[in-house]
């Protein structure tokens, strides 16, 4: 069975917010990271900008070099104007070539800006005093959106959930499944996780993206302490049954997931997103177990092996050696 007479026979679903018009370069609609791929556009830049949105959900390192760069970029600029008004009106100064006058002046502004204020270097007149409280309230208030901004960081749930790298169409049940696996790679505790899977196809002929709910073996589980293999039998009721892989690529096919569960860190719900395309699921294969018993009784669960797979070949030899 081929995408048109598939699109034909299928019902779809319509309520997914994605558009269900196609264009010939058409990308995945979640990126790995499970952020939507679009790209916002007709507005001026400082109206689609939220600086907030982007300082909370920026990587760690690139936010602390923010911070820091910030906090010299100031301190550097406050330095220049000292120099600008005249080193003589900053009291205490030893630095008598130019660069050791500037380095007196930016260590000073350092103290001036954190508050700090070590007494050897003082601000001497109208001016340099009207600075040096400017510098002060400046570093105030940037202290306190960064405390702000740190609190919000670490305050902000997020689910560290890790999926296998591929998905696979396996034997299941007599018939095959469409499978992948999951595990939470955080200490965090989630309860009540609810799972679900969704095909987006293309109709090569008219160009229609639709939108087809999967059934699952299990859609929740109350405890997502190991790993969860989420499977979809692909049987005659199944939006999939009958589809090639070929036939996947040439509706550029996409499985899209929501996982959903509730954090007891937080006490928050979490939601998290992944996709796979055809060319991520592999077919006739089957995955390696993914935790043993330690000797003490306890389980251990190997992420490193959450993507661990065998073909069919390989695991009826190993079945044959065993």
């Amino acid at each position: 069975m081929n995408v048109s007479e598939f699109y034909k026979k299928a019902k779809g679903y319509n309520d997914t917010g994605f558009s269900g018009k196609a264009s010939e370069n058409e990308a995945r609609l979640l990126n790995k990271d499970g952020s939507f791929n679009v790209v916002k556009k007709g507005l001026p830049f400082l109206e689609r900008l939220s600086i907030y949105h982007v300082l909370i959900t920026m990587s760690w390192w690139r936010f602390n070099f923010l911070i820091l760069a910030t906090y010299f970029t100031l301190n550097l600029l406050f330095a220049c104007i000292y120099i600008l008004i005249g080193i003589q009106h900053l009291g205490g100064t030893l630095g008598i070539t130019l660069f050791e006058k500037f380095l007196d002046a930016f260590f000073f502004s350092a103290q001036t800006f954190t508050t700090v204020g070590y007494g050897r270097i003082n601000p001497i007149g109208f001016g340099a005093n009207v600075i040096a409280s400017i510098e002060s309230l400046t570093g105030l208030v940037t202290f306190a959106l960064i405390s702000g901004l740190f609190y919000g960081r670490f305050s902000r749930p997020a689910a560290k959930l890790v999926f296998s790298q591929n998905a696979l169409m396996a034997p299941y049940q007599n018939i095959n499944g469409l499978m992948f696996r999951v595990a939470n790679s955080k200490n965090n505790q989630l309860t009540e996780v609810n799972a679900q899977v969704m095909l987006s196809i293309i109709d090569p002929q008219t160009k229609n993206r639709g939108f087809y709910i999967l059934d699952l073996e299990r859609s929740k589980i109350n405890f997502l302490s190991l790993s969860w293999t989420i499977v979809h039998p692909v049987n005659e009721n199944s939006p999939v049954y009958g589809l090639s892989q070929q036939d996947l690529k040439d509706g550029k096919a996409e499985f899209l997931i929501l996982l959903q569960g509730f954090d007891d860190t937080y006490s928050q719900i979490l939601q998290v997103r992944h996709s796979y395309v055809p060319d991520e699921i592999i077919w006739n294969a089957k995955f390696i177990p993914v935790y043993t018993t330690l000797e003490n009784g306890k389980v251990a669960l190997h992420l490193d092996k959450l993507n661990a797979f065998n073909t069919l070949a390989e695991t009826v030899k190993i079945e044959n050696q065993v």
